[in-house]
């Protein structure tokens, strides 16, 4: 179930090999991922301060961030995200697509 918005994030993937997926995220005011399904665990860097809305299908939850704050997820994560927050915000997510040990 994703947000009902017309703005989308734009997604800039900046490195896309074996081992990980990078894409730096930017979201204007109300600018949503739209729903997606996450084939890797996952980390998240906020760039800038700011709140993500999360849509899991069932329920919103504002989750409010600061700039250099970081979080990580398991793959199969299923949600919407969307920038809840008065000004544009910007973040950077690492995909692990196989541990670097196995390289």
């Amino acid at each position: 179930m994703a947000f009902k918005c017309d703005i989308p994030a734009r997604p800039t993937v900046q490195v896309d090999d074996d081992v990980v997926r990078i894409t730096r995220w930017d979201f204007e005011p109300g600018a949503v991922t739209g729903w997606h399904t996450h084939g890797w665990p996952y980390f998240v860097v906020m760039l800038v301060d700011g709140t993500l809305r999360i849509h899991d299908g069932k329920t919103e939850t504002d989750v409010p961030l600061s700039a250099g704050q970081s979080y990580r997820r398991a793959a199969g994560i299923e949600h919407d995200v969307m920038n809840a927050s008065k000004h544009p915000i910007a973040f950077v997510e690492i995909e692990v697509k196989r541990p670097a040990g196995l390289v």
